[in-house]
Order: structure tokens, then sequence, then C-alpha cells
């Protein structure tokens, strides 16, 4: 398969040139809009970037004209009602036969894979796609996972269509993107409380649910694996945070301890040091001022036989997410908590966050019931998740 890059002024200069190198059978992989010259930044120029590709192996073997209409990709069609002026161009046949022993084809799909991953920023799932693929794409389009995530699926899919002979369902193509992720999450620790350090500390912006969560943890470790816990609350900007956490308090028969400084969290410790687990609360604050991080570690000492969650709504925008995370670099967090997992249908945020930051995920949460709406997570739950298919087992 030959693989080459074309820039041009406009997509019918660029047409032209991949009909005049590689044909009228050539694919068309991918296609943006890039800018080039200008001074200092400015007066930059719009120019067309294309991906074409030919197999010189494809046997044509109809006519001409019947071959173009039964080769035509049916979303390139639908894509020209749209795009009139744009050249057609025949689509290579996706069923190309490969033998076990076709090794250099099987080499030039490799670096194929490597140019697609290499690409920049694409804004759209080029329409020259198998239609099953592309409905794919689309969809984690929607699920909003990172451009760069789904143009190295792009890659690996396209891939394995046609070493398959590109007759793959949607079913297929949706185990091939799980595999894909999975791999993508193999890396990271997933799972609830390790139960190897004392202090479980959660942390997170406000509104996100962080003591609800800790009480939906604290009350399945006592409920579940007979720990001997205890809670401490640094949340005393709030009066209802530390009513509500003495309500789950109560309800779990567990003592409370209320820290305003160092000093007290040093004795709330001491208090504590019988117990199998501390679970502590957080003021909910606006951690874009990095003033409030700074506050939090001179109230809780992190260094202090501790494992840190940082708790974060998927209902927010992944921005906000990464911003919160980058204030939190004093810090070390060792994995993160998602909630509101049922008041959202978009979940590659997850995904997106975890790839980023190198951080596992320990729990989702789906509602506010205590102790159950709480869900332990693992890879697999991850990525059914965003696929649409999970049923959080």
């Amino acid at each position: 398969m030959k693989v080459k890059k074309y820039t041009a002024s406009s997509m019918p200069e660029a047409m032209k040139q991949v009909r005049a190198e590689l044909g009228s059978d050539a694919v068309i992989l991918n296609s943006r809009v890039i800018q080039t010259g200008g001074f200092m930044g400015f007066f930059r120029k719009n120019n067309i970037e294309v991906i074409a590709a030919i197999d010189p192996d494809t046997e044509i073997s109809m006519e001409p004209a019947k071959q173009e209409k039964s080769q035509r990709d049916p979303l390139i069609k639908k894509s020209l009602k749209a795009n009139e002026h744009l050249p057609i161009l025949q689509q290579a046949n996706p069923a190309v036969q490969i033998s076990n022993g076709n090794s250099e084809l099987i080499k030039e799909i490799a670096q194929l894979k490597e140019l697609l991953k290499s690409k920049g920023v694409q804004p759209d799932i080029p329409v020259s796609l198998p239609e099953p693929v592309s409905r794919q794409l689309q969809y984690f389009k929607i699920q909003e996972l990172e451009t760069e995530l789904i143009d190295e699926l792009a890659a690996t899919l396209l891939e394995k269509w046609y070493l398959g002979g590109g007759a793959a369902n949607t079913e297929e193509i949706g185990k091939w993107s799980a595999e894909a992720f999975a791999q993508k999450l193999a890396d990271h620790s997933f799972g609830g409380i390790s139960f190897q350090k004392k202090f479980v500390n959660v942390i997170g912006p406000t509104g996100v649910g962080k003591t609800t969560t800790l009480a939906k943890i604290a009350a399945e470790c006592v409920l579940k694996h007979q720990k001997k816990v205890a809670f401490i609350t640094t949340d005393t900007y709030r009066i209802a945070a530390i009513e509500q956490l003495k309500t789950y308090a109560k309800i779990l028969d567990v003592p409370i301890e209320v820290c305003y400084n160092i000093e007290d969290f040093q004795t709330a410790t001491n208090r504590f040091k019988d117990y199998d687990v501390v679970f502590i609360d957080t003021a909910g604050r606006n951690f874009r001022n990095q003033k409030y991080v700074s506050d939090l570690r001179n109230v809780i000492d992190f260094n202090n036989d501790m494992e840190t969650f940082l708790v974060l709504a998927l209902t927010s925008k992944q921005k906000d997410m990464e911003e919160i995370r980058n204030q939190f670099s004093l810090i070390h967090i060792d994995k993160f908590i998602f909630t509101k997992l049922d008041e959202t249908s978009v979940y590659g945020a997850m995904l997106n966050m975890s790839q980023k930051f190198s951080t596992g995920i320990a729990y989702l949460t789906n509602g506010q019931d205590v102790p159950d709406d709480l869900i332990e997570a693992n890879p697999k739950i991850i990525v059914n998740t965003i696929l649409g298919v999970s049923s959080y087992e």
C-alpha cells in the first residue's frame, strides 16, 4: 500500500494531485485544513492537507463505469450531496485478500497506522473510512474522547479491518475498540482503597459529592469488610457539611473529629491510632485558586500513611477537571473518583483523564444512596461504560 500526503490551496486542487500521481483508485484516508505562511502569526493562509493511499495489487475485474458505481463508499455518496464540488475518487476494494505470507503488505499497513498516529488535529472523522469504523469513531467523538485517542483508535481499527478482509460487523468493531482501550488502561492502578494505609483522604472542588462518596466508602468498609473506622473532617467552612458527616457517623456508629489546623489533625490521628481506617473529609473550595490547596497542606499531613483520592464530577467540563488536577500537582493523587455517572451520558473524560495524568480510577458513583450507589472501578467497567454496554459488573 502506497501512502502519500498532499497539500494544496483547495480540495479540487488536492484531488488533482492525488489523481495525477495515484490514479482514480486512490483512497482518501484523511483530510484537514492547515494554516501556512504568514508573518509573526498574521496573514496565514488556509490550505488543505490530504492523506491518500493506493494498493498496487488491487485487481480490477469490472468495467470502469460499473466498478466506480459498485465500489464507491456509501458515506462518500452522502458527503457529496453536501459537497458537490468535490471530484469523485473510487475507493479501493476493502476486501483485499491478504495471505499469511504477505509480510510486506502487513508492514505497509503498520506504517500506515504510525502515519495516522502522527497526524495533526483532525476535527472530523474522514468520510472515506469503512462505514462501521466511521460510525464507531463518530460515537467516540460524541463521548468526547480526546482527538489523539480517536486518531490512534482509527489507525488500529483500520488495520484490523483490512487484515480481516473488510467484513467486520458492529459487534466486532466494538470488541476491537474495547481491546484497544483496555490496553491503554493496563498500566494504571484500579479498584478501591488498598487497606495498606491507615488514612483515606478525599479532595476535590465544591459540589462533586465528596462527603457522600466518603460515607459510601466508609459504609462498605464497616458492612462488607468489618473494619473499625473513624471520621476526620477539615470542612469547617460549611456547618451543613459537618452536620452531614456527623449524621453518617451516627448511622454507622463511628467516631468523628473536627480539625481546624495541623495541631488538631495530629491530635485526632493520635486518638484514632487503634482504628483500621480513618476517613478524612476536606472542604470543597474553588481550587482554581492555589491558595486553597496550600491551606489544605496547612491542615492535613499528606505524608502520614495516607491514600488520597481526587473526586471529580462527570458532569463537569474536562478542561475544568484538568485545571483542578493541575492545581493539586503538589499533592500525590493515588486515584480518581468519578461521581454523577447517572447525571450524564458522556463518559469519555474518564479515559482522557486517566491517560493524561497516568492515574487509575478507584470508584464511580451513580446516585445518592448510601452505601448502594458506589461502583468499584476496573478497566472493564470503564471501557464498557464508555461503549454504552456497562452493567457495572
